[in-house]
């Protein structure tokens, strides 16, 4: 140790002045260590720094730091001149090390000074906190220095050293600032430049905050993320932990334990200082209660009277504890917070991620739960980070509390030890029982959600057909019947959990103090039994925590297996197809080549193989097809070429790239061409030539605003024609080397399919010079395609050239295309040929029949060799994601009383009236039960010991137990009576209005925000909302109760209520109009990451066929970090306001100590008085604190009814589904008469008319074919007659009954529809063909067997293990397109109504399939039915007994099919000429 040359020595505390520190300490110690730390830290920053890369800086902040070197390089001399003087002159000091360490600190912090201003973007935190402990440091040094007596030397001293400290204030001042960026953006996150006190009082966000107060703040005012918090890095850390540790709780902890363990470190330095107040608290006591005696006592020796300045230190150090508290607190809640917003982040990122590389198997879940994983399992993960630190901070303040109990009362503070040991158990069974009912209601919660995703996936069909009421039951059974249930019992058990909770300490307390009364001969006074009591308050806050933490321990336990398991689902086998990247391909070179391929669908070994011995190569330039009956595996074939299969034998080697077009096209919810392009880059000329390629240009002079007109969730807003063309478009612009089409000429009308033939697929197409595989069940083109593959059962039969095949007599082609092309009736003869097969060379000169558009295009196609292939788009920022089509509602301002209002008239105001007052008696009897205490306190420091303590405690433990049995009541009310009837009533209200919203409202909304209600607003609403309101009310009485007892008590303490009332009431309008729109952000912002992953998981295969995995990883991070946009100022708002209140509160406890050490020092105080006002001080500032917070977090919830309310009540419902008075007869329709009287209709009231003054009469049993161009208005006569769409005039009659004056389900349920895209949902073959149940197994077998149509159907289910009862899977992704499309004529089959619409009801189905069903559709079966067919193959429709031709919305043409053939100038006739219908039928009438 230092020679001390001070003749106080190396004493901490001087005997020679009143309260103050040895020279030899200040100089030795305290002074030396503040500056040994800067040396230190200022070292190793500034070697730190050196290496990064510099910043530019604007001019002005150049100058500053030009001007902060100055003066630290002054402040560097002066100290130099200190040291040399000190040196020279004879004055000894008694420490030299501080006039050394000084100079060399101040030079090296010119080094950071210079280096942190270049390199970094925020100010020096080492600077910042060294010098107001520096300045300290010195204060105490002068005052030690100046009490010693002056001279000469000591000033000379004291003012060089005053020069230093000048000049060290002013570059302080200049660093706060901190350096201004040049490239600073207007959006970069404040944190970036934000100093330390800025950081610690959250004053980055107090901009934000006035902006808030002022206007509405939106999206645009937030700003950005900093980028160690982007989703892309969190989620690549998650990956980079998943793949070193097996265990998802490890993997988590590896990725962002970090932060996290510094958070727990600040919670321990947190609860060590809260309970470092009492301590402090009692010295104060202490100190007065020894001042007062040596005041009022005989005349003592004045030295051994306390220092006055004692007083005020110690108030002064309780009230920098108190601040030290509030800074470490909250950056320990907010790197809880920021932890869980990574966590979810992370896990979102890599649950999309993983959803992308799902095998067939892995996706055996539907996308309900893959969704529910992501928005619930996630969220629970996320409170779980928020709050989980109490499970180690709880035992630590329990521990703490006992020990501090302990000092107070004894051995008798271990009576309540014991009993706390004893709840333990209790507690853990209680948590287990919560725990298996969690996971229980997470599995119905799942199941509910499942429902409602297929619901939403289906809700046309599932109008079409009437099947509300069937889908509602079954919502409900699962809702009511499974969920409340449990909710019920959940409830039950939370409230159990939370009176357990506070009894306990109420129970510890009142064994603690009979014990010490009945064993200790010292009194239970006043001073004894307060801070006891404080101590057992402190103690409940940690308990009761501990049953929220339990639970949310156990859910998010829940949630990590549940997590765990779907990480680990089986993955698509990685090697199924080897991708060999070829920038150059010459015609010719091989691009897919196949040898011995053996593929499955399923990983089970049982399984037979889906495709067999697949032997097959494609060259670049060649148009290969692929045809066979449904089922055969054409489809399949496909998806083992894309890699979606799982390859068992044998190898498929793509070289290139791919494109594919799905037979079901995907459409994303956005513009028709961002569903063209891609994610490639806009290139005009050649989208220009695609567009009309695919016969698109009239579609899109249709639409509101052209190709940027947003087309809803799976293009729901396109008819099937026009989804088929934008999903080939698609395929087309992506240029690839491979392009896959799956039956896309099926879903549109035979002319368009002749112009897209010649103009895209043909040899004179867009694609001529790309590999083309085209699965067909047409057999119009098969003449120019270069090899034709047969496949039977999942092997490919035959495979070779047009000619060859049709050489060989045995060949299936061969017979496929005679039994086809016989007759008149062949509508599937190649466009421009004659349909004699026996001369498949000879040409009619129709063949070059071509507009000039598509002359252009050919012309364009013959000068170029082969398109470059398409760009991808690479930049993508995270403020531009799309909602789509509509923006999501969100309110604005604050929330109306009248949610508040209606929430409680869901729930019950009675109910609610009556929890109010119970929970007021429970205050009640609490104050009651503490005045009980201070009277006996009272008795006993009146007697002297603790006797006539029966009467007290008995007074006191019954008030206890009335306050656990009220809280008990209010509890069960709360949760059990009130909270049930609201989720009830809203969901129920809720699902009752969406189902009852017009199809437009599907349209425009996507699935994902609909089902964000469903799943995320629930959840708050069902075991969110009522626990927020509970604790409100709860923290409210705590409050009213504390200002009553110390206004009663001390009544002057009402004067500060009205200022403070005024300064709460100020900090809330400011906060709560800002918390409240970043929380309204918040939810609006996380539904497009759910329409986003469920849109996504609806397109695996042609997101994995285009491979495009990157970009929509980047699409969805985007969507996140634009959510944690707006998550981070919502947390942020919460601290922000804490800092504050609790800054006001700590002045609050030092202005009542400093008065009271004040008027102690001046005319004397009663030490209890002062204890008294204290301790309620010191609790005030943190109940007033819990009910702001409370308060806001109701609100922030109640936002959740909000929007549930707003679907309530906002959304429009179409027509009633029955009117009492407009019944129809129940055998109406008898006949199947349809009349169209004057119709006209339109989608929207602002949109043109679609249908224009339709007046047709359809006799009963006729069959009317309905044709015409695209955008004709086909499916708008069927969704009128379906009253889908209204009619702005005329009406609609059905056997002479208008069907406008009826109920929907009335009117839907009478007609049966077969639809152009087949909805199937999970569950089994019998619910999907009769969902409502209303028929025998024997109609549902004989139903099947008419609709197998010679396609197996019925066998096909007859060999399915579990038969009717096999399940199919979510969508019907287990049945191919085409058995999908019987299994809706078997519905139709099964209604035996008396009209039949249907709507391209063959498009999936294979040519003999067809024939089938047109032979049985005009047979015996059929005989009495009226019958509506909208048909694109014209061949399907030509013996209808008449034909309607529609143009433009108008009847251009009624006539028997004979009749508008033999008029050369009708549109018939020139469809049915341009799909080649008419040289058959010509060649007959010449023959005749």
């Amino acid at each position: 140790m230092a020679t001390c040359l001070d003749s106080e020595g190396w004493h901490i505390v001087s005997q020679q002045r009143e309260f103050d520190l040895t020279p030899c300490v200040e100089e030795g110690v305290l002074l030396p260590s503040i500056l040994a730390i800067l040396l230190i830290f200022a070292i190793w920053r500034s070697w730190s720094l050196s290496s990064l890369q510099k910043h530019e800086i604007t001019a002005r902040s150049l100058k500053v730091l030009g001007i902060k070197l100055g003066v630290l390089a002054l402040a560097c001399l002066t100290s130099c001149a200190v040291l040399i003087y000190v040196l020279l002159s004879t004055y000894q000091v008694p420490i030299l090390l501080p006039y050394i360490l000084e100079p060399s600190a101040l030079f090296v912090a010119i080094i950071l000074t210079y280096y942190n201003h270049l390199h970094t973007r925020s100010a020096s935190s080492v600077l910042l906190l060294f010098w107001p402990f520096y300045v300290l440091g010195l204060a105490v040094w002068a005052r030690t220095l100046m009490l010693n007596g002056t001279s000469e030397t000591t000033h000379i001293l004291v003012s060089v050293r005053s020069a230093t400290v000048f000049l060290g204030l002013v570059s302080f001042i200049l660093e706060t600032f901190g350096p201004e960026s040049a490239e600073k953006g207007s959006h970069d996150s404040p944190l970036v430049s934000a100093n330390i006190f800025s950081i610690w009082s959250f004053s980055w966000m107090t901009p934000l905050m006035k902006k808030g107060a002022q206007t509405y703040i939106t999206e645009d005012d937030l700003p950005s993320l900093v980028p160690g918090d982007e989703s892309d890095k969190l989620g690549k850390d998650l990956e980079k932990a998943l793949a070193k540790h097996s265990s998802l709780w490890i993997a988590l902890f590896s990725a962002y334990g970090g932060p996290y363990l510094f958070a727990a470190g600040l919670k321990v330095i947190q609860d060590l200082l809260a309970f470092l107040q009492p301590q402090l608290l009692r010295w104060l006591l202490a100190y007065i209660s020894a001042y007062q005696s040596s005041r009022g006592g005989p005349s003592l020796d004045p030295s051994s009277a306390p220092s006055r300045l004692e007083g005020f230190a110690i108030a002064t150090i309780m009230f920098i504890a108190a601040i030290v508290q509030t800074i470490v607190l909250h950056q320990y809640f907010q790197r809880c917070f920021e932890t869980g917003m990574r966590v979810r982040a992370g896990l979102v990122t890599v649950i999309f991620q993983k959803a992308l590389v799902l095998s067939n198997d892995g996706r055996g879940r539907a996308s309900g739960d893959i969704v529910n994983l992501m928005s619930v399992d996630t969220a629970r993960l996320q409170d779980l980070c928020t709050y989980g630190l109490i499970a180690i901070s709880g035992p630590l303040q329990i521990v703490l509390a006992f020990m501090s109990l302990y000092n107070l009362l004894g051995w008798s503070a271990f009576v309540g030890v014991a009993i706390m040991v004893v709840s333990i158990p209790l507690n853990t069974a209680i948590a287990r029982l919560l725990r298996t009912m969690q996971e229980q209601q997470m599995k119905n919660r799942d199941q509910r959600t499942r429902l409602m995703s297929e619901l939403l996936a289906n809700i046309k069909s599932i109008k079409l057909y009437a099947w509300e009421f069937t889908f509602i039951r079954r919502i409900l059974f699962v809702r009511n019947d499974l969920e409340m249930k449990m909710l019920k019992k959940i409830g039950i058990t939370t409230a159990l959990n939370t009176t357990l909770w506070t009894g306990i300490p109420l129970l510890v307390a009142f064994s603690s103090f009979a014990t010490a009364a009945v064993m200790s001969s010292k009194p239970l006074t006043a001073d004894i039994i307060f801070p006891a009591i404080s101590l057992f308050m402190l103690l409940q806050f940690p308990l009761a925590m501990f049953s929220q933490v339990t639970s949310n321990i156990i859910e998010a336990l829940v949630s990590v297996t549940r997590l765990s398991e779907f990480l680990r689902a089986d993955e698509l086998q990685s090697d199924a197809l080897i991708r060999v990247p070829k920038e150059v391909l010459q015609a010719g070179d091989e691009i897919l080549s196949i040898k011995h391929g053996e593929f499955k669908w399923s990983k089970q070994t049982n399984d037979p193989p889906t495709l067999e011995d697949i032997n097959l190569t494609v060259r670049k330039g060649e148009l290969v097809g692929i045809a066979g009956r449904v089922g055969s595996g054409k489809t399949s074939l496909l998806s083992a070429i894309i890699g979606d299969m799982r390859r068992t034998e044998g190898e498929v080697t793509l070289y290139g790239c791919v494109s594919y077009a799905p037979q079901n096209p995907w459409i994303l919810s956005a513009s028709v061409r961002d569903n063209i392009l891609f994610s490639h880059e806009y290139d005009e000329a050649f989208y220009n030539l695609v567009i009309d390629a695919c016969a698109l240009r009239q579609d899109l002079s249709l639409l509101p605003q052209g190709d940027l007109t947003e087309v809803g969730e799976k293009g729901i807003s396109l008819s099937g024609g026009q989804r088929a063309r934008v999903s080939l478009a698609r395929a087309v612009y992506a240029r690839a080397d491979l392009v896959l089409l799956d039956d896309v000429l099926a879903a549109v009308d035979s002319h368009v399919a002749r112009h897209v033939f010649e103009n895209v697929i043909g040899p004179q197409g867009l694609l001529a010079s790309k590999s083309r595989i085209l699965v067909t069940n047409s057999i119009s083109y098969l003449k120019h395609f270069d090899r034709l593959a047969y496949i039977r059962r999942g092997i490919i039969l035959e495979c070779g050239s047009f000619d060859t095949l049709m050489a060989d007599p045995d060949s299936e082609l061969r017979k496929l295309v005679q039994n086809h092309t016989t007759g008149s009736t062949s509508g599937f003869t190649t466009p421009g040929h004659s349909s004699g097969i026996s001369t498949p060379k000879v040409e009619s000169d129709d063949d070059t029949e071509l507009t000039t558009s598509l002359e252009i295009v050919s012309e364009k196609v013959k000068r170029r060799e082969s398109f470059r292939k398409a760009a991808l788009v690479t930049n993508l920022s995270a403020r531009a994601s799309s909602d789509g089509p509509t923006k999501e509602h969100s309110e604005q301002g604050k929330v109306k009383m009248e949610i508040y209002y209606q929430y409680l008239q869901a729930a019950s105001k009675r109910g609610f009236f009556f929890f109010l007052i119970v929970t007021l008696l429970q205050q009640v009897v609490s104050v009651l039960g503490n005045i009980i205490l201070r009277q006996w306190g009272e008795h006993n420091r009146a007697v002297g010991d603790n006797s006539g303590m029966f009467n007290y405690l008995m007074g006191y433990g019954l008030f206890s137990l009335a306050g656990i049995l009220f809280g008990a009541v209010a509890s069960v009310t709360i949760w059990v009576f009130c909270s049930l009837r609201s989720a009830r009533y809203l969901h129920d209200s809720m699902l009752g209005s969406v189902m009852r919203a017009p199809l437009s409202f599907f349209e425009t909304t996507p699935t994902g925000r609909i089902l964000n209600l469903f799943s995320r607003d629930t959840y708050v609403v069902d075991q969110i909302i009522a626990r927020m309101i509970q604790n409100l009310v709860r923290t409210a009485a705590v409050c009213v109760s504390i200002v009553v007892v110390i206004g009663f008590s001390f009544p002057p303490f009402l004067l500060v209520v009205p200022p403070l009332g005024w300064f709460y009431s100020r900090v809330m309008i400011y906060y709560l109009s800002t918390s409240r729109e970043l929380k309204r952000l918040d939810a609006v912002s996380r539904s497009p990451i759910f329409a986003w992953f469920s849109e996504s998981l609806a397109g695996l295969s042609t997101i994995r066929a285009y491979n495009q995995q990157p970009i929509f990883i980047a699409n969805n991070a985007r969507r996140i970090d634009r959510n944690q946009m707006c998550y981070v100022p919502s947390i942020s708002v919460n601290r922000w306001l804490a800092v504050r209140l609790e800054f006001v509160g700590a002045i609050i406890l030092y202005s009542s100590a400093l008065l009271a050490v004040t008027a102690l020092v001046t005319t004397g105080v009663d030490a209890g008085l002062v204890g008294l006002v204290l301790s309620y001080a010191l609790n005030t500032t943190s109940s007033l604190n819990w009910v702001v917070r409370a308060a806001s977090e109701v609100e922030q919830n109640i936002v959740s009814v909000e929007r549930i309310l707003h679907y309530v009540t906002d959304l429009s419902p179409e027509a009633p589904h029955e009117i009492p008075d407009q019944k129809p007869a129940s055998e109406w329709p008898q006949h199947g008469a349809v009349e169209f009287s004057q119709y006209s209709t339109k989608y929207r009231p602002e949109l043109d008319l679609v249908l224009k003054d339709i007046s047709v009469s359809i006799k009963p049993k006729e069959k009317i074919g309905i044709c015409g161009r695209t955008g004709a208005g086909k499916s708008s006569l069927l969704l009128a007659l379906f009253r889908i769409i209204e009619p702005t005039s005329g009406t609609i009659y059905i056997d002479g009954v208008d069907i406008t004056k009826m109920g929907l389900h009335d009117l839907r349920s009478v007609i049966s529809i077969v639809p152009q895209s087949p909805d199937l949902f999970e569950g089994t073959l019998r619910e999907n063909i009769d969902p409502v149940g209303e028929h025998q197994d024997a109609d549902i077998w004989m139903a099947l067997d008419q609709a197998s149509f010679g396609a197996h159907l019925k066998l096909y289910v007859e060999g399915l293990p579990m038969g009717l009862d096999s399940p199919v899977k979510e969508g019907g992704s287990s049945l191919s397109s085409g058995q999908r499309q019987l299994i809706c004529f078997a519905r139709a089959l099964l209604r035996k109504s008396k009209i039949l619409v249907l709507d391209e009801a063959t498009s999936a189905v294979d040519l003999d399939t067809d024939r089938a069903i047109q032979d049985i559709i005009r047979g015996p079966l059929f005989n009495d039915v009226t019958i509506l067919t909208i048909a694109h193959r014209l061949n399907t429709i030509i013996e209808s007994d008449r034909v309607l031709v529609l143009d433009t919305g108008k009847i251009a043409e009624f006539d028997s099919p004979e009749n508008l053939l033999k008029d050369n100038t009708s549109i018939f006739y020139s469809l049915a000429n341009e799909a080649g219908l008419t040289q058959g039928r010509e060649t007959e009438t010449t023959e005749s």
